[in-house]
């Protein structure tokens, strides 16, 4: 049985009373005048241009360089180092605590372990490159097994003027004509994701290495249609229009190389550059580019790129580490701040002194966990409990040292299979 209900608990029955409900709220993302994102070339022109109007004071507009954001952004490197940094923070365990008696609330983990909340976290990290998000709640669903929310999406950023706090049904519109999402019914359902360290994202300054290396690509594939295939020359004395016609299909069902048809005694020279083979002139750039964006978004390069040596590779994975750590207390300081309060609100089972925390004791590596047992087993009387709950296995008492035998382990006959 799936219920659905308003914030005050009330069951909606009726497509009147859930349309009733959200008001205009729900019909913000549908209404918006969404623009056809702009997939032109991009220069470093248009670039500083977006940005100006980006930082404009009086009419501040994001949409153009949004639309260069989401140009650059399938870029397979840049893809691939987020993910390399996204990855490692998502992968991570947490749990719900209480802050009086500092032991996890299982109940409240479990109701993060759910699509909504992650697609929360993943916009938590995505926000470190595009500077804001304004994610809103989707319907709040009831079940047998607690609360949870249908879906969470992101109002489109080009629509949200942060800096005024309003939303643009058309993103020309004046911006007092705009919703403000930080006061009345609208600011129950939405929650605010800033990155303060750069209100434009770091994608501002990652843009023109991504720039220039799209157009190199995009030079050196002429340069291999020009020079990486053979050109076929052709030469005739008829003038007949036909027979020309005849010749320019010949050739063009030849292959794909270029080809050429001309008047017989027609000189044709190409000539390559002499300033240096092609790959140290576009490979050489587009390798520069990489490891300039691997330095914007992971302040290191070697976690990506071959390093010269293990040592030096072992400081840059350091880095990476601390970064992660960096974003990890990042996302546990925006739930616990913004998100728990918002539960709260919608009638979720939080109290102020729950909190979000990495559970860093899950993510050991098996020798590590190893490691730190035998410490505590070494030093401690560990309580069986601890064993029967982590391993589900049915401990019926500890073995005296006669049992134990040599190196800690039982011999044959010894009882031990009672274990």
């Amino acid at each position: 049985m799936v219920t659905l209900l308003d914030r005050y608990g009330v069951p909606l029955k009726s497509d009147l009373q859930l349309a009733d409900k959200y008001e205009k709220i729900k019909k913000m993302v549908i209404e918006l005048a969404v623009q056809t994102q702009a997939l032109t070339k991009k220069d470093i022109a248009s670039w500083r241009q977006a940005w100006q109007m980006a930082i404009d004071v009086e009419n501040p507009r994001r949409k153009p360089l949004y639309d260069i954001y989401r140009d650059i952004e399938i870029d397979n490197h840049l893809s691939g180092i987020i993910e390399q940094l996204t990855g490692a923070v998502m992968a991570r365990s947490f749990k719900i605590i209480d802050k009086r008696t500092k032991k996890e609330v299982p109940e409240l983990t479990e109701t993060f372990e759910a699509e909504w909340f992650k697609n929360i976290v993943k916009i938590i990290l995505d926000t470190r490159y595009w500077g804001h998000s304004l994610v809103q709640f989707g319907d709040l669903i009831v079940t047998p097994f607690g609360k949870r929310f249908e879906n969470v999406e992101i109002i489109p950023r080009e629509h949200v003027i942060p800096e005024y706090g309003v939303i643009l049904k058309n993103i020309w519109d004046d911006k007092n004509a705009g919703i403000n999402y930080r006061e009345g019914k609208i600011a129950q359902w939405v929650i605010e994701i800033s990155y303060h360290h750069y209100p434009l994202g770091i994608y501002l300054k990652i843009a023109p290495q991504a720039i220039s290396k799209k157009n190199m690509l995009a030079f050196w594939d002429q340069f291999g249609e020009i020079f990486g295939m053979p050109i076929r020359i052709a030469k005739t004395n008829t003038t007949d229009p036909k027979e020309r016609t005849k010749l320019e299909k010949m050739l063009t069902e030849m292959g794909s190389a270029a080809w050429g048809l001309f008047q017989d005694g027609t000189e044709i020279d190409i000539k390559e550059s002499s300033r240096g083979d092609a790959y140290n002139v576009y490979d050489k750039r587009i390798d520069r580019a990489n490891t300039e964006m691997s330095k914007a978004i992971l302040t290191v390069t070697m976690t990506t790129d071959d390093g010269s040596s293990r040592s030096q590779s072992e400081v840059h994975q350091d880095m990476l580490n601390l970064l992660i750590e960096k974003e990890a207390d990042r996302v546990k300081d925006i739930i616990n701040n913004k998100l728990i309060h918002k539960l709260i609100d919608f009638g979720f089972p939080f109290e102020p002194q729950h909190q979000f925390e990495w559970d860093y004791a899950m993510d050991y590596t098996p020798e590590q966990q190893v490691a730190i047992e035998n410490l505590l087993l070494n030093h401690f009387d560990i309580d069986e409990k601890y064993f029967i709950e982590k391993y589900n296995v049915p401990i019926r008492g500890r073995l005296n040292q006669t049992q134990l035998g040599f190196f800690g382990q039982a011999p044959h006959g010894s009882g031990a299979s009672d274990w």
